[in-house]
């Protein structure tokens, strides 16, 4: 007769407590990987406007439309007591895009139009939460970065805007301002140049003795993370700037794109005799600016501090610290740009057309 076999109570306590053990253990992974998941807020649903752009990250590569999606050096979402932001951060060197020596995690517009038919509007709510740490104050680009532009998609690709923020190292508050650029007549655009406004706080022409040294801080500047905003509309070949922050007086401007104020060398002004004209940048612009020109939207952190020598240019190459292109070393010492939007929209005229001539140039 076979005699049956039973386990003793013991070991079977011990057999259903490793199962449940077991089974418990691989439930907790997956609700862990669940909640992850859950808990991932995309940038796309923070600002629902990406179907309008093409994300440009600071290592210089083209990802698209960023629909659901994040990249944790470049472009993520962050949370505070004012909600949910999204960040835009670039280092002060790393591979660029297009022409430009400056990094940037930019948003560009997919498509162009046209500043003499336009009825186009971007407007944002941001904070810059850090600008390089090092740089050579004597360069009016170190310390800055610009949140905002419209840039021309055709001939020299030069930019009718460039709104910057920067600030000076041991400063409290920093200076909020916006560039003109000439679109330089001729094939030649060796000789274009800016001219910068004051919104709050000092305009790009105000540099330090040396390197080291720093002007006075301005009454009336913006801090490290205090909230502002902006507004672009072009319509008409007019663009109407709006710059709003709490406890600050609004301030707003007018530019005319389609007909020039600098036709001749008499009608470059005082900053620029003293700020471009000395290296060499001494142009004119064609009558009628960018009136035949595609243009478009950008928003973001255009990093404007890089690690070239100033004596290659004295305004825009800032000699700051990049431990050889090295991302995580320049994030661990301040060298980097950082931009939270918190709002943002856009508005494009039928008259638009597709911009994937820029991309394919530059991408």
């Amino acid at each position: 007769m076979k005699v049956k076999k039973t386990i003793p109570i013991y070991q079977s306590i011990l057999i259903i407590g490793f199962v449940v053990l077991v089974n418990s253990c691989s439930n907790t992974a997956k609700e862990s990987k669940k909640k992850e998941a859950e808990e991932t807020i995309y940038a796309s649903e923070v600002i629902p406007f990406f179907e309008h752009w093409n994300l440009i990250l600071g290592d210089g590569s083209n990802v698209g439309q960023a629909i659901d999606y994040e990249h944790k050096d470049y472009f993520y979402t962050a949370n505070d007591e004012q909600g949910n932001w999204v960040v835009f951060k670039s280092p002060n060197a790393g591979d660029t895009h297009g022409t430009s020596n400056n990094t940037r995690t930019e948003l560009a517009q997919l498509k162009k139009w046209y500043p003499a038919t336009a009825d186009d509007k971007l407007t944002a709510t941001l904070k810059v939460m850090n600008v390089s740490a090092t740089g050579d104050a004597r360069v009016a680009a170190s310390y800055a970065v610009v949140v905002g532009q419209i840039h021309s998609a055709d001939g020299h690709e030069n930019e009718p805007l460039k709104i910057f923020y920067k600030k000076f190292p041991g400063h409290s508050k920093g200076s909020v301002f916006w560039h003109y650029e000439i679109n330089t007549a001729g094939d030649d655009n060796a000789g274009r140049w800016d001219y910068s406004t004051a919104v709050w706080g000092y305009d790009f022409s105000v540099v330090g003795s040396e390197v080291n040294t720093f002007p006075e801080e301005s009454e009336d500047g913006i801090a490290l993370g205090e909230e502002f905003s902006y507004e672009i509309k072009v319509k008409d070949g007019m663009m109407y700037l709006t710059f709003t922050s709490e406890g600050h007086e609004p301030k707003t401007f007018t530019k005319n794109l389609i007909k020039s104020e600098y036709i001749k060398t008499a009608d470059i002004p005082e900053q620029t005799q003293n700020l471009f004209v000395p290296i060499g940048q001494d142009g004119v612009e064609r009558e009628n600016a960018y009136a035949d020109e595609g243009c478009f939207f950008k928003l973001g952190c255009y990093n404007q501090t890089n690690g070239l020598s100033p004596e290659v240019n004295k305004n825009w190459c800032s000699g700051a610290e990049t431990f050889g292109g090295d991302i995580q070393k320049q994030y661990e010492t301040g060298n980097y740009a950082e931009v939270w939007f918190k709002t943002a929209s856009i508005t494009v005229s039928d008259e638009a057309v597709s911009n994937q001539g820029y991309f394919t140039k530059n991408d």
